[in-house]
């Protein structure tokens, strides 16, 4: 197994069996070939087996918890992982494997004691260390993330993806750290493809030592190294958003059956979109934070369950293909389907928020699955907003100038959409108006939801729930304004995009 040589893996299964057909470990290597092989059915069989035979196999449990959370059978998998933990005491193995299932189903509170027990048996695996200091990071335990990464940065010197994450962590306020970098980009002498996380974890700190332009020519270096290895191509999302203004047209809009009410399930979501790094994050933290409204952060079950609903196979995410398909199917099958994964994330509260900010491509199919679904979309000045993406190394259609600028006009107008086909469903937010006048801005977005204000909503920071976005460490600090206007500090390097905003008709006041 260890050495990956199935077949004969496979064959020892099948001698075991044949000895004991109801041996656990029969079934359990039988699971773990047809796990490999990518027959999620025939594996889970066999782990169910193993199980049978053996309740205390926590390798069979956690496996099968594993195969379930790929299969979005996320209720199954949380069960699972909750009775087979107590087990794992001495099992880095599947102590890891067990709070990857969790992390990856945004339970971070209970990944971390299972990664801080993986660490404890065998400390110098270094990506048991980094799983703990993700762990942290999402759980706002920003300090000892810092102590974990600078641990390993000693080991591991020019390990450029722990650079990366160590100056997302903290303003830096001396040069320190970003000499070492530039000395570490020096002496690897590397072709810049793989230097991409150095370049911008050196552009983060000197735009916070306020060294304007140098920091601006790292952002354009890690983007245009981005670039060069990526098959993407931003034409690909301008399809997919003219797509969805094509398909979802008055016409549909009014034809379409809706899905399930508040009624049908019990609960209301609250759908925060809008472009990533425009204030959704800070947003879900302050509705969060009131008595009836819990959240279940960021996921892609939405998205999921549009492309199962569609019936389209495809290895893509989504396309027009998919949105064309869905459209003509029953919107209470897209919120069947999505309630049925995020179920095992529901507190009492009669809301819960779902937050990703990319789910703004999909509201036509939002507010026709979910009638009483509250809708809050985030809206920041346009340069700040295209920066703030571009600054950073996970959004594709962010790599370059041209392409955010782009990327942004389409999302422009495809909200323009929304607004003609949605109307007062859609509660839009400035960003701007938020930082600088939190109480009332608060207040009108509780209003408008029809809740009654809380004052907890303004003291968000207190919010102990994890947060696993690329704003993980900023939600922590109270309100504030900084961030506003910060494109100014990048004015000239920014002109071609300006000048791209301004003649597609996209206003900079």
């Amino acid at each position: 197994m260890r050495q990956a040589k199935w077949a004969t893996t496979a064959r020892c299964a099948r001698e075991i069996l044949k000895l004991d057909n109801v041996s656990a470990e029969g079934h359990f290597l039988a699971g773990v070939v047809a796990k490999a092989a990518k027959q999620p059915d025939t594996a889970g069989k066999s782990f169910r087996k193993a199980l049978q035979s053996d309740k205390r196999r926590y390798d069979a449990a956690i496996e099968l918890a594993d195969l379930y959370v790929r299969l979005q059978r996320n209720s199954e998998a949380v069960a699972l992982l909750a009775d087979s933990a107590p087990l794992l005491g001495n099992s880095p193995l599947y102590l890891e494997m067990a709070a990857q299932a969790y992390s990856r189903l945004d339970m971070h509170e209970s990944a971390r004691p299972l990664y801080q027990n993986a660490c404890r048996l065998q400390p110098e695996i270094e990506r048991f260390q980094a799983g703990l200091a993700a762990c942290n990071v999402f759980l706002g335990e920003v300090s000892e993330a810092r102590e974990i990464y600078l641990k390993l940065l000693a080991r591991y010197p020019e390990h450029q993806r722990f650079h990366y994450e160590l100056a997302l962590l903290a303003t830096v306020e001396s040069f320190g750290h970003v000499k070492q970098m530039k000395s570490l980009l020096e002496s690897a002498a590397l072709p810049p493809e793989r230097n991409i996380f150095l370049y911008y974890a050196i552009g983060k700190e000197l735009e916070d030592l306020g060294e304007w332009d140098e920091a601006f020519s790292y952002y354009e270096k890690g983007g245009l190294a981005a670039k060069s290895v990526s098959p993407y191509d931003v034409t690909t999302d301008l399809a997919l958003i003219d797509a969805l203004i094509e398909t979802c047209d008055k016409n549909w809009w009014l034809g379409m059956q809706p899905g399930q009410s508040v009624q049908s399930i019990g609960k209301t979501p609250v759908f925060i979109v809008g472009l990533p790094r425009t204030g959704t994050t800070l947003t879900e933290r302050i509705i969060g934070s009131h008595s009836q409204v819990g959240s279940i952060g960021e996921t892609f079950f939405l998205q999921s369950a549009l492309r199962q609903v569609s019936g389209v196979r495809t290895a893509e995410s989504m396309s027009p293909e998919i949105v064309r398909a869905v459209a003509e199917r029953p919107m209470a099958s897209v919120a069947s389907r999505y309630l049925s994964a995020v179920s095992y994330k529901l507190g009492v509260e009669p809301m819960f928020i779902e937050k990703l900010p990319e789910n703004y491509l999909y509201l036509g199919f939002v507010a026709k699955a979910f009638p009483d679904a509250r809708i809050v979309h985030l809206k920041r000045h346009p340069l700040d907003a295209c920066f703030a993406m571009y600054k950073q190394s996970y959004f594709r259609y962010a790599y370059t100038l041209d392409d955010v600028g782009r990327y942004y006009v389409a999302y422009a107008g495809l909200m323009d959409h929304w607004r003609a086909l949605l109307g007062d469903r859609l509660i839009e937010v400035s960003y701007e108006s938020l930082v600088s006048n939190q109480e009332d801005e608060t207040r009108r977005l509780l209003q408008r939801m029809g809740i009654e204000f809380e004052t907890a909503c303004l003291q968000f920071e207190r919010n102990k729930a994890s947060s696993r976005t690329a704003s993980a460490v900023q939600v922590r600090e109270k309100i504030h304004t900084r961030s506003v206007g910060r494109w100014k500090h990048f004015e000239r390097h920014l002109k071609p995009l300006t000048d791209f905003l301004v003649s597609n008709n996209i206003a900079l006041r």
